[in-house]
């Protein structure tokens, strides 16, 4: 009975020594935060929230979401490149800091591809053309006519110099060959106020901040930029719609890690992210803010994030665009 209990542990040592591949990196423990590049209450702080709040559960861990902003994104992403990659720091990624400051900010103090590791695309948003009813073009192939009558005149806001929205208007700017103002702000809420003003004309603006204002009558809602129309808006057209074929600038969001998280940890997140956005009001939430077509594996995330810094960078070039400093 003894022989058999020793050979017994024997080969349960054994068995444990044979393990230490798939089991070499530990689940992180405590707290895991989810860093986001901007202040509470806008489109991703909400996303960090809903996906943070399921994955808590999940894991029976809490985890915290907190808000780093400044420089559109760039300070908390600049933070978490520089975080443990045990798991416990993530940053709910923004294409400002992972898609435009590459070409944006020559002095950008991390590098998308070496300092961060991607684990899951929550949600892409299309931006809205809008100005409010006053405009007399309302239509995209009335205001590329008004645009060439009355170049470098008609006026569209943005959240700031090299914002998402910013950069919407230099890729209409050089797909429709046309001359525009560009007036920057800081933040969204400002171009809303002046275009329901009428202050300036139009703007492309992020569908989460100006959905509330075209569905109370104060904006109307001309285009949306992604390829095809978002389940909020199924009666705007897009812009290929409208005549301008791959015209696609979006807003997008996904968590990524520190550069050195390692594989199977990532690899644990991406799987039961993938979980928590198949989710049926998970999915009525994300619906609510436009944010669609999350999900998939790590390695579409990666290719999709070196597919946007790509095209981003000639728009960024061939317009002369430079961030605020």
């Amino acid at each position: 009975m003894q022989r058999r209990s020793l050979i017994k542990a024997a080969t349960g040592l054994a068995a444990t020594l044979g393990a230490p591949r798939l089991f070499a990196q530990p689940w992180p423990s405590g707290p895991i935060r989810i860093i986001v590049g901007f202040p509470p209450g806008g489109g991703t702080d909400a996303l960090a929230r809903v996906v943070g709040q399921k994955l808590s559960v999940m894991w029976g861990q809490q985890i915290v979401v907190e808000n780093k902003a400044g420089v559109a994104g760039v300070l908390a992403a600049e933070y978490v490149s520089q975080q443990p990659s045990d798991g416990t720091t993530l940053l709910m990624a923004h294409i400002n800091s992972h898609a435009l400051a590459p070409s944006l900010q020559p002095k950008l103090n991390y590098s998308v591809e070496r300092d961060f590791v991607p684990i899951a695309l929550v949600g892409v948003t299309p931006n809205l053309l809008v100005c409010n009813a006053a405009q007399a073009a309302k239509t995209v192939p009335e205001i590329v006519a008004l645009c060439k009558a009355r170049p470098g005149q008609v006026s569209f806001g943005s959240a700031g110099n090299g914002s998402a929205q910013h950069l919407a208007l230099e890729l209409f700017k050089q797909r429709a060959k046309v001359d525009a103002i560009h007036v920057p702000y800081k933040g969204s809420a400002p171009v809303i106020t002046d275009l329901i003003g009428g202050q300036i004309n139009y703007g492309f603006e992020t569908m989460t901040a100006a959905t509330p204002h075209v569905k109370g009558g104060k904006l109307l809602a001309i285009a949306q930029t992604r390829a095809k129309r978002a389940k909020g808006h199924p009666t705007v057209p897009t812009m290929v719609e409208q005549g301008y074929a791959d015209f696609e600038a979006t807003t997008w969001y996904g968590l990524v890690g520190p550069g050195k998280l390692p594989t199977p940890v990532a690899d644990k997140m991406n799987a039961d992210i993938n979980t928590v956005l198949a989710m049926p009001d998970v999915q009525e939430k994300l619906d609510s803010y436009g944010a669609e077509d999350g999900g998939g594996s790590r390695e579409k995330f990666a290719e999709f994030i070196r597919a946007e810094i790509a095209k981003w960078s000639q728009v960024v070039k061939a317009g002369g665009i430079k961030a605020d400093a």
